[in-house]
């Protein structure tokens, strides 16, 4: 009997990866071996119950770590793929605190690497993000577009998938660059938008809106960015890839706005505030390329995640009564 496939994946009690291990442990073929440090940036509780549904999976064993230190990686044993999604999340508070951003998700990626290499790990799937394309008009964003990040944190994840393309050549591992476009879902970050419209909405208070509201952005509901991790674990056509995982439609703010209001039934409180520095004015993924590799296809309309998510925001509020 073939040993399961045991997968690391990093960052594990947040949005993306309590998400992914739910479904990954599913398949029924593989084993999650879970490493989280519970960052401070929200909640440790909102974290736990995150991995409330899988904590006690037979499949799944759970490590409280950092990715920056080589002593809890090297309590982790026989690992076959690695799917690293631990970062220092956020755009606005990267320009308050670079430093500290540089530490986390360079530093930190850069030992998952040398794990790797040491462990002879073949598969190291990344979370990038859409913030590294920047200011660029030529939409749709493919991945040969000109890079110029203009916050601490994409260029953090920039410097991430070149690290990536070093391993991949010297070492031979397989190095996936997942860029991902403006994921929301259950169990989204309390910090991203979405997430604070549908609470502050719900409890009649007013909305921080920067600019104008014409912003734009591809909103990738979280299951289809699961698909194509979940594919990306399995790829093995070549030893270096940046796929952009987004759902190929763009959202103006105030039309997102405006959906949120009608699941709500109440009308937002608008505090418009100055457009803030290095946010960009728009993301739009080409997915072509993650169409032809991955098989991806993003299923999901806006209003149908919104809706998924407005039900898991209130289970939530009805639990914690």
């Amino acid at each position: 009997m073939n040993r399961k496939k045991r997968i690391l994946v990093t960052g594990v009690a947040g949005f993306i990866g309590s998400n992914l291990t739910n479904s990954l442990l599913q398949r029924g073929n593989v084993q999650v071996i879970g490493l989280d440090n519970f960052d401070d940036f929200y909640s440790r509780e909102q974290k736990e119950k995150n991995m409330s549904s899988f904590i006690s999976n037979e499949d799944f064993s759970f490590v409280e770590g950092d990715i920056r230190n080589m002593a809890d990686l090297s309590a982790l044993s026989e690992i076959d793929v690695i799917v690293h999604l631990a970062a220092k999340a956020g755009v606005r508070p990267s320009i308050q605190n670079p430093i500290l951003y540089q530490d986390v998700n360079v530093s930190g990626t850069q030992n998952l690497l040398e794990f790797a290499r040491q462990r002879n790990i073949k598969q190291f799937v990344f979370a990038s993000s859409s913030s590294v394309y920047g200011i660029n008009e030529n939409v749709p964003w493919h991945e040969e577009e000109k890079l110029m990040p203009i916050s601490p944190y994409a260029s953090t994840k920039l410097s991430c998938e070149m690290l990536g393309h070093v391993y991949s050549h010297l070492y031979g591992i397989r190095f996936l660059a997942l860029r991902f476009f403006t994921v929301y879902g259950p169990a989204q970050r309390p910090d991203l938008a979405i997430h604070k419209f549908f609470n502050s909405i719900s409890k009649g208070q007013a909305i921080p809106v920067f600019g104008d509201g014409s912003t734009s952005r591809d909103y990738t509901f979280v299951e289809d960015t699961i698909q194509g991790i979940e594919a990306a674990i399995d790829y093995d056509q070549s030893d270096f890839e940046i796929i952009n995982l987004g759902n190929h439609q763009t959202v103006t703010l105030s039309e997102l706005i405006h959906s949120i209001e009608k699941i709500c039934g109440k009308q937002a409180i608008i505090d418009r505030q100055p457009e803030q520095p290095g946010d960009v004015p728009q993301t739009y993924a080409d997915i072509s390329k993650a169409q032809k590799l991955l098989n991806y296809h993003p299923k999901t309309e806006l209003e149908t995640g919104l809706l998924r998510f407005y039900e898991w925001y209130n289970n939530q509020r009805n639990n914690s009564k």
